[in-house]
């Protein structure tokens, strides 16, 4: 879900940090550097479906083969360039995120109904400023993609750790996306798919060094810089307080600037100051308002840590919570070969209910394009329950 304002920061305050980059290019120099192994980009598929996603009469849904059409072009535009791509999609709502996702998720909520209202009161679709992504899209184009004869992944974890995790490890020439989050993993370079022409195959390369040079800070700063802002395991509001101080006793605010992008030159020119260390940490959590749960800073840190890689801020004894809480997850299905198979299925988006249903006995329903204040109609969740509850009892064998 990334850091707030981090994104727009870059592109106002660091231009030099957006550097324009033709993939073609890429591509060859991979395979000049790379004999006999292809350039991969790995897609962010979330990032990108609103912009595969363009037909007018979009409150209707529909226009599969349209958006087929789309999909296939975007697809081959890379093949005639000889780049694979490799496509991720969120398959959980981890634990720790769910608070979140739930803000947003009513915030959805509130985005649909003045659609609705607006459709009840000019007896029309709205203009584009509106614009709401109809219902199980993501879901759709996963199944739009396998068909067309691509690789897709769904998640066991959070998305943009495993993209960024793939990258790395397959030594991808970038991610396709767009989440400042990959501004702050230590992995292969970030492609912007807002900035993509697809027609010349160019498109914007966020620098992470730059941003560095521009904050003075290092790379090894910046999970740290991403937690202090506020992301998706450290709440903005606790950490008000501490954003008051770096203000107040950081260098001279710039009146050209936002209250949001002050507070990203002041968070970073403090930890510029401090060690690299893990006491340098654990003294931030101590003054930080972080609750009963004062290892949340550590966790957040070692969330941006890739498999293999360690942390001054981090002991090598602490063990990086995401690949911890995968190892540890348990199932509610007994049967150890169901499991593993709804497991390999899901991983190859074959199916995504069921696996979440087999390890967390439920599953996660976003938003509907359907108006909350029409009482006549009872919403799809109420109606849908009884399905549901029975498909759970078929599952779980609860005998219910």
């Amino acid at each position: 879900m990334g850091v707030r304002g981090l994104q727009g920061f870059v592109a106002r305050v660091c231009p030099d940090a957006c550097q324009t980059v033709d993939l073609r290019e890429l591509a060859e120099k991979h395979r000049t550097d790379h004999p006999g192994s292809p350039p991969v980009i790995v897609v962010d598929a979330m990032s990108c479906v609103r912009r595969w996603y363009t037909p007018e009469c979009w409150v209707c849904g529909g226009q599969w083969r349209e958006y087929l059409a789309i999909l296939e072009d975007f697809i081959n535009a890379f093949m005639a360039a000889g780049i694979k791509l490799v496509f991720y999609f969120d398959g959980v709502v981890e634990e720790k995120k769910r608070d979140e996702w739930i803000k947003r998720r009513m915030k959805n909520t509130e985005e649909i109904a003045r659609l609705f209202q607006f459709i009840k009161t000019h007896r029309k679709q709205p203009g584009k400023e509106m614009f709401v992504l109809p219902s199980a899209l993501p879901t759709f184009t996963r199944y739009a993609l396998k068909s067309l004869g691509q690789k897709t992944v769904c998640t066991l974890q959070e998305a943009d750790f495993e993209v960024a995790a793939y990258g790395l490890q397959h030594n991808c020439i970038g991610i396709l996306g767009q989440d400042s989050d990959y501004l702050i993993y230590n992995t292969c370079p970030y492609f912007s798919i807002e900035n993509l022409r697809l027609d010349r195959l160019v498109t914007v390369m966020y620098s992470r060094e730059v941003l560095c040079h521009v904050l003075g800070i290092s790379l090894t700063h910046l999970p740290l810089f991403a937690c202090l802002l506020g992301n998706d395991v450290v709440p903005e509001s606790m950490l008000e307080g501490f954003w008051h101080k770096c203000l107040t006793t950081g260098p001279h605010r710039n009146s050209s600037y936002n209250r949001r992008t002050n507070i990203l030159l002041s968070v970073a020119h403090y930890i510029s100051k401090i060690p690299c260390s893990y006491s340098s940490l654990k003294h931030l959590e101590e003054i930080l308002p972080l609750g009963a749960d004062k290892a949340l800073l550590c966790r957040g840190v070692s969330s941006y840590l890739l498999p293999g890689q360690q942390s001054p801020w981090i002991p090598p004894n602490v063990t990086n919570c995401q690949m911890l809480s995968l190892q540890q997850q348990s199932a509610l299905c007994q049967d150890k070969e169901i499991f593993q198979l709804a497991k390999e299925q899901h991983i190859q988006s074959e199916n995504y209910s069921i696996f979440n249903i087999l390890s967390h006995g439920e599953i996660e329903c976003s938003n509907s394009l359907e108006d909350d204040y029409d009482t006549e109609i009872p919403g799809q969740a109420l109606i849908y329950r009884p399905a549901r509850q029975h498909i759970y009892s078929i599952l779980l064998e609860s005998g219910k």
